[in-house]
């Protein structure tokens, strides 16, 4: 009788296998067919049963079901968050430029001792302007509107057109403005990263009293890194956490124009092409802030 009973297992066990494997490889096969339906957006529940494979087609197309009214929902705040900035870059375009040209217009007329007043008015006026530009592009960069577009390219003629559009301000200063020549190349974004680099040499422009300004770039295996380097006041040391915040202006900034966007939009164009921005300074050393972009 043993031998019987093991004669049907030794039988019984490869069948039982077999058919274990193929059950297998069904359950495998229908899974795979889900989840393909699910990234082409068509899949739909097909048994109504009692089974695990039943139940887990209708917690994944309830799943699936709350994404798609997640993504849904999350495209239309995106559509009217676009629209906002749209209509806010749009309306206030118009009255800054005006209040801009009224207060020229005092400025050339006012009496002597009003133009304290209307130079004043004059300066908070494109303060104002400044912040709203700056805040639209955030924005537009925070919220997706905004895609960057980073393609493989020399970092020097969008250099040379950044460091040109700022030596007449560090002329005025008595500054000097260094571009060296770089034949360092990397993946970027060349209207943005342009922004970006003006932000650096506004800043290193406004707040270098005397010396020299220089901007420099070098090509490493998988990054280059574009320098901006002064010899101005430094940042202390218990600042430089804090430089790449919205609206943060630090002790030394004193009554120099800006609004404290400057490097963080810098910082988030970086960020958005798969770079970076680091500040190096020492109070009294100078400040050398490098952006790095990624060559591949």
């Amino acid at each position: 009788m043993a031998e019987i009973l093991c004669a049907i297992l030794a039988l019984a066990l490869p069948a039982l296998f077999l058919w274990d494997r193929r059950r297998m490889q069904q359950l495998l096969r229908r899974l795979d067919r889900m989840l393909e339906e699910a990234v082409r957006g068509d899949f739909r529940e097909e048994a109504f049963d009692e089974t695990l494979l039943s139940s887990l087609e209708t917690k994944l197309a309830h799943y699936l079901s709350a994404s798609a009214v997640s993504a849904r929902n999350l495209q239309e705040e995106r559509d009217k968050i676009k629209t906002l900035i749209a209509d806010i870059s749009h309306q206030t375009k118009t009255p800054i430029a005006n209040v801009l040209l009224y207060a020229q217009l005092l400025e050339e007329q006012a009496p002597e001792n009003c133009r304290t007043y209307t130079a004043a008015l004059a300066g908070q006026a494109g303060k104002l302007q400044s912040l709203i530009e700056a805040l639209m592009k955030t924005s537009r960069l925070e919220t997706g509107v905004l895609v960057l577009h980073p393609r493989p390219g020399p970092l020097g003629p969008m250099l040379e057109e950044a460091a040109a559009q700022f030596a007449p301000r560090a002329a005025e200063k008595g500054l000097e403005l260094v571009l060296e020549p770089t034949e360092a190349d990397a993946v970027f974004d060349p209207k943005w990263t342009a922004e970006a680099v003006c932000n650096l040499i506004d800043n290193a422009v406004k707040y270098t009293p005397a010396g020299r300004v220089t901007v420099s770039a070098r090509a490493y295996q998988l990054v280059a890194r574009v320098d901006v380097e002064d010899t101005g006041p430094g940042i202390p040391e218990e600042e430089l956490g804090k430089l790449f915040q919205r609206f943060y202006r630090g002790g030394a900034a004193g009554q120099a124009e800006g609004v404290g966007v400057g490097l963080y939009l810098a910082r988030q164009i970086a960020q958005g092409q798969g770079g970076y921005v680091k500040a190096f300074s020492r109070a009294g050393k100078g400040s050398k802030f490098s952006l790095f972009l990624p060559r591949n």
